[in-house]
């Protein structure tokens, strides 16, 4: 065997002795919470940064609802890739609604996120949650109650703002009357769609209250409404199903009223490759799911915030015939 130098072997030492050192270096620097992020396995909510963190969150949709569906999607697919517990609920009544966020605060989760259709009835129990040092972050609706209530962010997009964008599109596209149709009652962020789409608009704009919970009652009010008034050439939905249903309203009516909507859903990207629907207002809720769990972990582990106290906003964006195509492969797989 032929010998090897003192001299080499001193740098093979050296060399080994660098590596062991970047090593550490690589360990200290691989972000918050890297090193010990699985030692704690009781979810203990609102456990030490790098320990285990859990999350309710409590929407206002109801069983089912596609809308809500990519919402927990967004959640709990954050959730999975951060190693956060995500506890999804939701309840379309508002009393309900603030059980859940008392129930989650006396669980002692880590964060809470919650979407304000009704921000009134769910002060004192968001109120309650800040006080107890739950952070809180709201979604969807309500954001202009966010910050008075104590919540460490909005994320969503301004109502008022997306609607009158829709009522400018439905303007440049010809049309003069415009239906626009609510399908809760109470729910602040639908009537400032259709304030918006009204200020945007130009023309006549009238409301017509449903009720999502009747699908065949919301057909047969959108029906009734384009025979009583046959000059209607456009009606506005605020939902994906909805939508659906003022497609066949208006076949069944006879009637050539153009029929755009809030949100999207695989039947209504199907409804504007046919032209059956001319454009959806999309607010990209799988981000409204998923941006708060990041936002919370941040929070927890290096005490970030994130929108400076302003709206993180995930729209409005426009789906229509010149990009429906690469957004309903999304859209059939729950993420838009």
């Amino acid at each position: 065997m032929t010998s090897v130098p003192r001299s080499h072997r001193a740098k093979k030492v050296l060399r080994a002795g660098l590596a062991a050192a970047g090593i550490v270096l690589l360990a200290a620097c691989s972000g918050p919470g890297a090193s010990n992020q699985n030692e704690n396995k009781e979810n203990t909510g609102a456990a030490q940064p790098g320990g285990d963190l859990r999350v309710a969150v409590i929407s206002h949709g109801t069983a089912g609802d596609a809308f809500w569906n990519v919402v927990k999607n967004g959640a709990t697919d954050a959730g999975k890739q951060l190693g956060v517990t995500v506890d999804y609920n939701s309840d379309g009544d508002p009393g309900r609604q603030a059980t859940l966020i008392d129930n989650a605060v006396s669980q002692k989760v880590g964060g809470i996120v919650v979407s304000m259709a009704n921000p009134d009835a769910l002060k004192s129990s968001i109120e309650s949650a800040v006080k107890a040092g739950i952070p809180v972050i709201t979604i969807n609706s309500g954001g202009d109650k966010s910050a008075s209530f104590g919540a460490l962010a909005h994320v969503g997009q301004e109502e008022s703002v997306a609607g009158e964008e829709a009522g400018r599109k439905l303007k440049a596209a010809g049309k003069t009357k415009l239906l626009c149709v609510i399908h809760e009652a109470g729910n602040v962020g639908l009537n400032q769609r259709c304030d918006g789409a009204r200020a945007g608009f130009g023309g006549t704009v009238t409301n017509l209250q449903v009720d999502i919970n009747n699908p065949t009652d919301v057909e047969s009010r959108i029906k009734g409404a384009l025979q009583t008034d046959p000059s209607v050439d456009a009606v506005l939905a605020l939902n994906p199903q909805v939508a659906v249903s003022s497609v066949s309203a208006a076949k069944g009516a006879s009637s050539k009223a153009a029929v755009a909507t809030f949100d999207l859903n695989a039947d209504v990207t199907e409804a504007i490759k046919s032209g059956d629907v001319l454009f959806a207002v999309d607010q990209q809720q799988y981000e409204q799911g998923y941006l708060p769990i990041v936002m919370l972990k941040l929070y927890r582990d290096n005490a970030n915030t994130v929108g400076g106290g302003k709206p993180v906003f995930t729209g409005p964006g426009f789906v229509d015939k010149s990009n429906v195509d690469k957004v309903a492969e999304y859209a059939k797989r729950g993420t838009r």
